[in-house]
């Protein structure tokens, strides 16, 4: 069967494993969203509105490339008006590597992270009431 290019195989002493890129894609859109100062993750732009993603698919705001010798992931998030902006995202590129590396035994190249937007109070409530 050939494989499907939302996979990735990895072969190992005992034999193949096969991650679904929406699989890793969640594990790090997770992983961000744990991290102090993310308010959600984003979807892209929606008629000329970010859409902000709740809990519900976290592979959303998440692209994965699977490279030969390392995967590159993309990640797209709304972070809280206020923080330190470097700060937030050096967390998440750390917090992503680590819960990616960990769970899959994938390597991490780029981790790449896009502010796509600032959520102010009443847009966390918002978001926080819609989860």
């Amino acid at each position: 069967m050939p494989q499907e290019p939302n996979e990735l195989d990895v072969v190992n002493p005992r034999g193949k494993v096969t991650y679904a890129t929406e699989v890793v894609a969640t594990i790090a859109g997770l992983a961000a969203c744990e991290v102090a100062g993310v308010s959600g993750m984003s979807g892209g732009l929606v008629g000329g509105i970010i859409e902000v993603l709740g809990r519900k698919n976290m592979a959303k705001g998440v692209k994965v490339e699977i490279g030969s010798t390392h995967t590159t992931i993309d990640v797209y998030a709304v972070l809280d008006y206020g923080v330190h902006v470097p700060s937030v995202c050096k967390q998440v590129q750390e917090a992503v590597k680590t819960a990616v590396e960990n769970m899959t035994a994938l390597r991490c190249g780029d981790i790449n992270v896009y502010v796509s937007g600032i959520a102010f109070e009443r847009e966390q409530a918002a978001v926080e009431f819609v989860d």
